[in-house]
């Protein structure tokens, strides 16, 4: 019988040398299989192109708050199509997305140029949808979308808009975009709300179908009213009070059931905040990083680094799979072994339809690292500390970062802002969206050392302890691999202060929380496929003695005396803190597998994990400081404690962006 993923069997407790994590099951998995694309990650040279750091995004203008003489920051920014040399020279180039300023042409590049912003300056943004080809028309979106989940739905018309369509053949129409700043403290209007997306002005949009999703009028009439800026078609204005601690964020898509398919694409980008009293380090920092004005040939000591997973065609365009069978290790039918089960809307078993969507995979792993935009590219260091500034962009991915020479990382700061005290690590542990501001310190490596950024993480869903004895590390050849850091010479004096002796401005304590929330993650399999593994190695339907084929979906939900309550993103709002309250939430996951749990609009305390028969273990000595995403793993209860300070309508997700697409998202309600 086929092993299901579903099966959820426990093990014991795993302690690492220098990482202690929970969790790891004793049983081999069905993996999400590292394959895919005609270009095999072993042909594409490593370590020949020079790694890409970010410029600062030109700013539009300046203008004037309403009601007083105080400046903002105003950004024009534009998502287009275009081609990027992602692959080595002699490679294709692929086509990609990303942002760029409409008023600045070379600043359109994937990941994005980055917005610079500082604290309590607002920075109001006009993001335009302009996936439109050069006679004005729409394009089609890269990759396959599944139009049998829970998406954006344009062909619904108005009014249908936002929910499940039923058609199993690849979306060919306009495409949804609507930008979330990920870490931002904002207003519902700007945060990038998944059912506030818009399609391009194109001049061919299809008779009937909707230009705006289902928030959309009331989040443009909201922001009109505030800043008296009007939403023009195809673009929205969202405004950022940059009112929270210094931190390291990033922008991205999040349009309803697609943000897996669109971040893929391409857009995304850092937004870094600085200044304020979260920003008080007694000591100095490695610096410079990029600035507006920056002559050409500047050095940089601080340096943002995106790390993302992706797989290639041989014409060097981007492989995301467009079938179930993928996901399962398996091929579409004739080709043994296959995958032959009803899908969504064919009839499945009891009469009744099939609930499995034919596109969507439940989490995707591609076979090459990216790096700032390229292929396993190198860095030049010279014998001097770096401040570099982590993030983990990949789809599913979690990362298990180390340094080839075994140099420590020196962890100052999470999302929300710097730790108590700077750590020192051999690891370092990213999931799916979440940053780490770290110091390393090349000061005496050798001039000439090659030093590897290796990836230790799985090439399969994390659940927790380390390699090799809790799961098998990362293809040692392509994503075990990241980058290079070249040692070369020192070219000028190096102030920077020793990472041991900084004095990092320790985060406020929350108050007393007046209320403690239990929500919970569950998987669901199939409720009307059953299937069996025949001889020849072929999964096909049984209704009458198989089991069901799983996953179905992974959803939040609530928890009812030991077991979660699943609900889908439709369902009645559970989750409504009160303006100014202070709450633990306690995440139960009942699934095999970690997710990385990220809620909008607020920063929390991570106060401790349990094992759901277990005694409570403190946080990591990285989750010390403000976080907006954690790892809840499986088995386990996760809490955390955070301020809810701002009304309005907001959201919680796992961001595996997947699992976000396919029902793993709630919206919450703060007031």
């Amino acid at each position: 019988m086929r092993l299901s993923r579903r099966q959820f069997l426990a093990a014991g407790t795993v302690t690492g040398a220098s990482l202690v994590l929970p969790w790891q099951l004793a049983v081999q998995r069905a993996l999400a299989q590292v394959a895919g694309g005609t270009l095999p990650p072993g042909s594409i040279p490593k370590y020949v192109t020079p790694l890409v750091i970010p410029p600062a995004m030109p700013r539009t203008a300046k203008l004037k708050v309403r009601g007083g003489n105080k400046q903002i920051d105003y950004y024009e920014i534009a998502v287009r199509q275009f081609r990027q040399q992602i692959l080595p020279p002699g490679l294709p180039s692929t086509t990609v997305w990303s942002y760029g300023s409409v008023t600045s042409p070379g600043s359109l590049n994937y990941p994005a140029f980055t917005i610079e912003a500082k604290w309590t300056a607002p920075v109001r943004v006009k993001w335009i949808n302009q996936l439109i080809d050069a006679n004005g028309h729409y394009l089609r979106h890269l990759l396959p979308i599944d139009q049998t989940l829970h998406w954006a739905n344009p062909p619904g018309g108005p009014g249908g808009t936002d929910q499940e369509a039923f058609d199993p053949t690849p979306y060919q129409g306009p495409v949804p975009i609507v930008t979330h700043l990920h870490g931002g403290h904002s207003t519902q209007e700007s945060d990038g709300y998944p059912e506030a997306w818009f399609l391009p002005a194109a001049n061919n949009l299809p008779a009937g179908y909707a230009t705006v999703g289902s928030f959309y009028a009331q989040f443009k009439a909201e922001a009109e009213a505030l800043y008296g800026q009007p939403w023009t078609p195809g673009s929205a204005v969202f405004q950022y009070d940059n009112d929270q601690a210094a931190a390291t964020m990033w922008y991205h898509d999040h349009t309803l059931g697609m943000t897996r398919a669109n971040v893929y694409a391409g857009p995304a980008g850092f937004y870094l905040l600085r200044g304020g009293p979260g920003d008080e380090v007694t000591g100095v920092l490695p610096g410079p990083a990029p600035a507006l004005g920056d002559p050409a040939g500047m050095k940089y000591y601080e340096i943002p680094i995106a790390i993302q997973d992706r797989s290639f065609n041989a014409d060097g365009s981007l492989f995301y799979p467009d079938n179930r069978a993928f996901f399962e290790g398996l091929n579409q039918p004739p080709t043994q072994p296959y995958l032959d089960i009803p899908f969504i809307p064919d009839q499945a078993c009891d009469g009744l339809p099939s609930d499995i969507s034919p596109i969507f995979n439940p989490e995707f792993f591609g076979n090459t690292i990216v790096v700032n935009g390229n292929t396993w590219p190198f860095l030049e260091v010279e014998q001097r500390r770096y401040r570099f500034r982590f993030l983990n962009g990949c789809n599913s991915r979690f990362l298990l970062l180390e340094l080839s020479n075994g140099l420590p990382f020196w962890q100052l700061g999470a999302e929300g802002g710097f730790l108590p005290a700077p750590v020192q690590l051999k690891r370092l542990l990213l999931g799916p969206a979440e940053r780490a501001d770290v110091i390393v310190d090349f000061t005496n490596a050798p001039v000439g050392t090659k030093i590897v950024l290796q990836n230790l993480g799985p090439d399969e869903p994390f659940g927790g302890g380390e390699p090799p004895g809790d799961f098998d590390a990362a293809d040692p050849n392509t994503t075990g691999q990241v980058m290079q850091f070249r040692v070369v010479p020192r070219t000028s004096r190096d102030t920077s202060t020793p990472p041991d002796r900084l004095v990092l401005p320790a985060p406020p304590p929350l108050p007393q929380a007046t209320r403690t929330r239990q929500v919970s993650l569950n998987e669901e399999d199939s409720r009307t496929v059953r299937i069996r593994t025949d001889a020849n190695g072929n999964v096909v339907l049984d209704c009458e003695d198989g089991e069901p084929f799983g996953p179905r979906f992974a959803l939040l939900g609530t928890v009812a005396g030991d077991a979660g309550v699943s609900l889908r993103w439709d369902d009645e709002i559970t989750e409504h803190p009160a303006v100014g309250a202070t709450e633990v939430w306690e995440l139960y996951n009942f699934t095999e597998d970690a997710h990385p749990i990220h809620i909008h609009e607020i920063t929390f305390q991570v106060l401790e994990r349990q094992p759901l028969d277990g005694a409570a273990r403190g946080p990591e000595s990285w989750e010390t400081g403000r976080k907006d995403t954690v790892i809840a793993y499986p088995g386990e209860t996760t809490r955390v404690k955070a301020t809810y300070d701002r009304a309005g309508l907001f959201v919680w997700h796992c961001h595996i962006v997947e699992h976000e697409d396919h029902e793993m998202m709630r919206p919450y309600r703060i007031g």
